[in-house]
C-alpha cells in the first residue's frame, strides 16, 4: 500500500488553493491602498508605501515572488505598521518556500492589527504545512464567527482536524465544506484522502471522481487516484495517473516517491531508484520514501542498507504501512532472528496481516 498523506492538496500547494489565496489577499489590498489614498492624514511616506504595495501586488498576481518581496519590503521601511504588507510578503514568502520567513510576517501583522481575520487564516495555512495542527486550529477558531460559512475555511479546518487524528471533527468540516459548495475541488480530493485513511475506498473514489471531472488537471486528485488504483492492484493504470500527476507538478518529492513504489511493483527497480533517490533529496523526511528504498535494496537481496533504510522511516514515522513486517524480513535476513521476531510482532500488533503470517511461520 502507498502513503495516504499525498491526498492532501491544500498540503501540497495544489492549485486550487494557490489560486485562491491570491485572489483574496490581493483584493483585501486594493482596498486598503484606496483607504491610504483618500485618508486625512495620509503623507508622503504613506503614499510611497502605497505605491509599492501595489507594484508588490502586481507581482504577486505575476507569481514573480521574490521581486513581490522586495517591493513589500520597500512598503514597510516606509510604513512599519502597515499590516497588509506584512500579510502579502507572508503570502510570497510562502509561495516562494519560506514557510518560516512567512509565518514571521503573518504573526508581525497580527500583532500590529489583532483583528486581521485573513492573516489568521494565512497563518493558520503555513502551521498546518509546518506541523503545527494545534496552532492551525487555533487561529481558525478566532476567526470563526465570519469564516464558518467559507468552504475554503471548512476545507482547512478539516485537514487540521486529521492531523490532529480527530476523524469525527474532519468529517463534520469537510461535510461542511462540501454542502457550501459541491464543486470545491480541494475539498473532494482532501475528503477522499480522509476516507482512504479510514478504509472507506469507495467513499473515496467517489470524491476523487468527481475532483477529477471538475478539474482533470488536480495533481494532487491525479495522485490520490493512482492509489486507489494500485490498492486495488491496477499497478499500470496507476502508473498513468502518478505519471499525469507528476506532468502539473514534475518535481513534486511525494509523487516521485509514488512512481517509484509503482515501479518497483511493476519490477522496474533501475527505473525506480533514481525518482526515490530524487524524492529523498527534495524532502528527506518522508517516512514512505525511505521504505521504498528500502523495498528496492530487499529486491537487491542487500539486506544491511534495506534495514537501514526502514529504521529510518521507522524514526519518521512507526506507522508506515507493512514497516515492521518488511523489518522482520531484512533482520531474518542478516540472521537476526529474535530482533526479526520482535519487529514481527509489532507489525502485528498494529495490524499487520503479513507480519502475523511470518511470525507464525519463523518464531515459537
Amino acid at each position: 500500500m502507498m502513503t495516504t498523506v499525498l491526498f492532501f492538496s491544500g498540503w501540497l500547494g495544489g492549485a486550487t488553493g494557490m489560486d485562491r489565496r491570491a485572489r483574496v489577499v490581493s483584493w483585501l489590498a486594493v482596498s486598503l491602498v484606496g483607504l491610504l489614498l483618500n485618508s486625512s492624514c495620509k503623507n508622503d511616506a504613506t503614499d510611497e508605501a502605497a505605491q509599492f504595495f501595489l507594484k508588490g501586488n502586481v507581482q504577486l498576481q505575476k507569481r514573480e515572488y521574490k521581486e513581490a518581496i522586495r517591493f513589500y519590503s520597500e512598503a514597510i521601511s516606509k510604513k512599519p505598521d502597515f499590516a497588509d504588507a506584512y500579510n502579502n510578503r507572508g503570502l510570497a514568502k510562502f509561495r516562494d518556500d519560506d514557510r518560516e520567513g512567512a509565518l514571521a510576517d503573518y504573526t508581525r501583522a497580527i500583532q500590529i492589527d489583532p483583528d486581521f481575520e485573513t492573516a489568521y487564516f494565512n497563518r493558520a495555512e503555513v502551521l498546518l504545512e509546518t506541523g503545527d495542527a494545534a496552532g492551525s486550529v487555533t487561529d481558525l477558531q478566532h476567526i470563526e464567527k465570519r469564516y464558518r460559512d467559507s468552504t475554503f475555511y471548512q476545507t482547512r479546518l478539516a485537514d487540521a482536524y486529521v492531523r490532529l487524528n480527530n476523524p469525527a471533527q474532519a468529517q463534520v468540516a469537510y461535510d461542511k465544506a462540501l454542502q457550501l459548495n459541491p464543486d470545491n475541488v480541494e475539498a473532494l480530493t482532501n475528503r477522499a484522502a480522509f476516507y482512504y485513511s479510514q478504509k472507506a475506498y469507495d467513499q473515496a473514489s467517489q470524491d476523487i471522481k468527481r475532483a477529477l471531472a471538475l478539474n482533470p488537471r488536480q495533481d494532487a486528485a491525479l495522485n490520490n487516484q493512482s492509489l486507489l488504483l494500485a490498492h486495488a492492484g491496477n499497478v499500470t493504470e496507476a502508473l498513468a495517473y502518478v505519471d499525469r500527476a507528476l506532468a502539473v507538478q514534475p518535481r513534486q518529492p511525494y509523487y516521485l516517491n509514488n512512481k517509484a513504489y509503482l515501479l518497483l511493483k511493476l519490477n522496474r527497480p533501475a527505473d525506480a531508484l533514481p525518482l526515490v533517490r530524487e524524492s529523498l533529496q527534495r524532502d528527506s523526511q518522508n517516512a514512505w520514501a525511505h521504505r521504498t528504498l528500502g523495498l528496492y535494496y530487499l529486491g537487491q537481496k542487500q539486506a544491511a542498507p534495506a534495514l537501514n533504510s526502514f529504521r529510518q522511516a521507522e524514526k519518521l514515522d512507526a506507522s508506515v504501512d507493512q514497516l515492521y513486517s518488511y523489518i522482520g524480513t531484512a533482520e531474518q535476513a542478516l540472521g537476526h532472528s529474535a530482533e526479526a521476531c520482535d519487529a514481527w510482532r509489532l507489525g502485528e500488533l498494529a495490524g499487520d496481516e503479513q507480519a502475523k503470517r511470518e511470525r507464525a511461520l519463523h518464531c515459537r
